[in-house]
């Protein structure tokens, strides 16, 4: 088996990763452009929704899922003072307001119900039945409310021919937004900012682990956490900022986790799975970098670019043909867990190959 030399490794960063940032900056720029206007217009007609601000890629509102496929969260202002709730109790209706015989199901790992009494501020507006259900706040009438917001701003701000509403077979609003080079499907979601605490279902980190320091540990769970208005009745937990301080200073001990990390983007994206909406995401990725560097936090692990490269991708090879990949903050959550598994399956082929003979794709 021939290794891939420094070389080979440096020229494919500068040929196909380097490529790739500056493409993707640009998307970013075009996109955001356009979602900032349509906030702006969104707010000012609903002052509940926040417009987002115009930072260019590292904007923490911004997540590149892949190349042509972003979820953008949209702060929503008015709510306040958030605390947990510990009282269980069921609730017995649709998302329209009707009675139901049966309670609706609990939320999963990585959800929550949201009520609006958990907030000692919040604008008499969110306590109003289109929003609010027995006091509860339902993500999907908040979608319902923001969808029908985007499609009047995207008249009023002359936006058609570079913007429509996807259908959904949800209540998530999608986007396709027509940038000079391509086309960008994007998620918009409503979103709790919550930076005061840290949620009780993180139970992060695990007992006697070295990665991250004790340090870093702290001033991550200072930034507190998010709620995204992603499904009908339940609230999804959200960790962008703290993933954000987690990769920054990943490696100002001298190793090259984020160089391992974004070749094997790249060559996910170029070989192991491709296409506009792939059943992996960078999202998934950056879980597989957070588990490796946790599973080895020595300097020394992270020294030869070889090493760091196929361990991380025998890790995301093991999560991928187990059809399983923790989250890294709520670790009872399975990522992959409805995903396509014969797109998995074809995926976990493409790793196999590649780890028996592991070559960077140069051309």
């Amino acid at each position: 088996m021939k290794p891939f030399t420094e070389e080979d490794v440096e020229f494919y960063i500068q040929n196909k990763v380097e490529q790739r940032h500056h493409l993707v900056s640009k998307t970013v720029d075009e996109v955001q452009k356009i979602i900032q206007q349509l906030t702006a217009e969104i707010s000012y007609r609903d002052t509940r929704f926040q417009a987002i601000s115009n930072s260019g890629v590292h904007n923490e509102n911004f997540r590149v899922l892949a190349p042509s496929h972003f979820l953008i969260t949209v702060p929503l202002r008015g709510l306040t003072g958030y605390r947990e709730r510990q009282v269980r109790h069921w609730r017995y209706y649709t998302v329209h307001g009707a009675k139901l015989l049966s309670p609706v199901r609990d939320p999963e790992e990585l959800q929550q119900w949201l009520e609006v009494e958990q907030f000692s501020k919040s604008l008499q507006q969110w306590h109003e039945t289109e929003v609010n259900i027995e006091g509860d706040l339902v993500p999907a009438k908040v979608l319902a409310i923001f969808r029908e917001l985007m499609e009047k701003s995207i008249t009023s701000c002359n936006l058609s021919s570079k913007v429509s509403i996807l259908e959904s077979f949800s209540s998530v609003v999608r986007v396709a937004v027509e940038t000079p080079d391509s086309q960008v499907e994007v998620e918009l979601v409503p979103t709790v900012e919550i930076p005061t605490c840290w949620p009780e279902r993180a139970r992060w980190p695990r007992c006697f682990k070295r990665w991250p320091s004790q340090e870093k540990v702290q001033c991550i769970k200072s930034f507190g956490f998010n709620l995204l208005a992603r499904s009908n009745y339940h609230w999804q937990l959200g960790f962008s900022r703290a993933e954000r301080m987690l990769i920054e200073g990943l490696d100002e001990d001298g190793g090259c986790r984020m160089k391992c990390f974004r070749v094997m983007r790249q060559m996910k994206e170029d070989v192991w799975c491709t296409g506009n909406k792939p059943v992996l995401t960078t999202y998934h990725l950056q879980m597989v970098l957070f588990w490796t560097c946790e599973k080895y936090p020595r300097t020394k692990d992270w020294l030869c670019f070889r090493e760091g490269f196929l361990r991380m991708v025998q890790k995301l090879h093991k999560c991928v043909s187990q059809h399983f990949l923790k989250h890294y903050f709520v670790r009872g959550t399975n990522l992959l867990k409805y995903a396509n598994t014969s797109d998995l399956d074809l995926v976990a082929g493409k790793l196999a190959v590649f780890l028996e003979n592991p070559v960077l794709c140069l051309d």
